[in-house]
Order: C-alpha cells, then sequence, then structure tokens
C-alpha cells in the first residue's frame, strides 16, 4: 500500500534528491513491476530504498530480497539505507548516492 505520509528518513532524504538537485529527477513512493520503490530514478535506473527496524525481521528480509532479485533482473541497481543512516548522516548518503549516480 502506498504511504501518504513519509517516514522522517524519507523526507530528509527527499528534501536532498527532488527537483534534480543531483542532476536527475527521482520519483518517490514509484511503482515498478509488483512492488513499490521509496525513491527511483528511471534515467540511470536505481532505486533507493530508506529501512526502518521492520526490514530486519526474518520474513520481511526474505521478500526484501525477493524483491531486489526481481527488480535487478529488470536492470535495476538498488540503494538501501537505514532510517538512522539517513537521519544521522544525510550528507554521506547523500554522497554515496551520488558515487550510484556516475
Amino acid at each position: 500500500m502506498m504511504r501518504r505520509n513519509p517516514t522522517e528518513a524519507e523526507y530528509v532524504l527527499w528534501k536532498y534528491i527532488r527537483n534534480n538537485q543531483l542532476g536527475y529527477r527521482f520519483r518517490r513512493q514509484q511503482i515498478l513491476d509488483d512492488y513499490i520503490v521509496d525513491f527511483v530514478c528511471l534515467e540511470k535506473k536505481l532505486i533507493i530504498e530508506v529501512d526502518g527496524k521492520y526490514h530486519s525481521d526474518g520474513e520481511q528480509r526474505e521478500f526484501d530480497a525477493m524483491r531486489q532479485n526481481k527488480l535487478q533482473s529488470e536492470g535495476y541497481r538498488m540503494i538501501r539505507f537505514t532510517n538512522e543512516e539517513v537521519t544521522t548522516n544525510i550528507e554521506q548518503t547523500v554522497e554515496c548516492i551520488k558515487k550510484y549516480l556516475i
């Protein structure tokens, strides 16, 4: 289900990647295949996921791995960050994303 209200971490990251700030257009809460991804740059086929604590649950980890494999088989690359990584070190997060955009 698409979330109308982003998490704090998603909101923080969106402020840094929206409006072509990194030289590429990102979309948020984008449907790809049967999944909704947090952020995607379609031009670079780059997906950014910001994961909360529930992603460490065994069942959720399995689903995430299956989803990532499916999207990678369609040519997408995926970067995952935890909520804490984004909220406590946004500069490093953005630098990491920039490396994937080169």
